[in-house]
């Protein structure tokens, strides 16, 4: 009778709702996990074993108790699988989660090394979850946050540059190329005074230069001194200067070097 006393009291605990192993004090676990089956059949089997006792009947009293108490270890079990499966699971969701914000912020361009990792580890986790091996699939989940721990959102797009012709450095200054002769009487044009104008080589001793330019333009090709107003004459390079177009009295030229 004593051993019935016992084990009765033992497989009383359960009257009030709770377990041999306590489970669930240290995280909530849910009503439909608590109340599973196993549970509820512990329960009645500990009613049974009461009433059993109540009339004397102290064998099927100890018989009712103790398969109260095999039901309450397999509630335990029970309740441990569930709540480490809802672990798992919430585990991989989450990790579902930080991958869908990687692809919405271009990851696999912009982290292409920490996006790989997170979604091989994001394979094996969603394989171990279909091995029930729960432990493994739930640190793979937390690998694929931990590669996926310095993915950022994009940055702010930058306004468009909208390019500038570029700028040329400046060139040496433009200088005449042709000049036409005017009358004596308004410039006295010769080639020794428009080889010493400022515009052309500021040195009338370069007057030779226009003259072997320009000879065959002349009346008389061999008299230097015989040109006609209105002849257009050309003004050759002698330095690398720049020279274009025809003189112009309104502009202001630079001054041969």
């Amino acid at each position: 009778m004593k051993r019935c006393l016992i084990i009765i009291s033992a497989a009383l605990l359960l009257f009030g709702g709770q377990t041999l192993f306590a489970v669930g004090e240290e995280q909530e676990v849910p009503a439909n996990i608590r109340n599973n089956t196993y549970f509820l059949e512990s329960i009645r089997l500990a009613n049974l074993a009461n009433l059993a006792f109540a009339e004397g009947d102290y064998i099927a009293s100890t018989e009712y108790s103790a398969e109260a108490i095999r039901f309450t270890y397999l509630s335990d079990e029970y309740v441990l699988l569930q709540l480490k499966i809802r672990e798992c699971d919430d585990a991989i969701a989450a990790a579902r989660r930080r991958l869908d914000f990687a692809d919405s912020v271009n990851a696999s361009v912009r982290f292409p090394a920490e996006y790989n990792r997170a979604q091989t580890a994001f394979g094996s986790a969603r394989n171990f979850r279909a091995a029930e091996r729960w432990d493994d699939a739930i640190d793979a989940a937390h690998q694929v946050l931990l590669a996926l721990l310095s993915v950022t959102e994009s940055p702010a797009a930058a306004p468009p540059v909208i390019a500038q012709p570029p700028v040329s450095p400046p060139g040496p200054a433009q200088l005449p190329a042709q000049y036409t002769v005017r009358p004596w009487g308004v410039s006295s044009d010769c080639f020794w005074n428009i080889a010493g104008r400022p515009w052309v080589y500021n040195d009338p001793h370069r007057w030779r230069v226009l003259y072997e330019a320009n000879r065959s333009k002349l009346p008389e090709p061999d008299n230097p001194d015989l040109m006609h107003p209105g002849m257009v004459l050309d003004i050759p390079r002698i330095g690398g200067e720049v020279r274009q177009g025809m003189w112009n009295p309104n502009t202001t030229y630079p001054t041969y070097r």
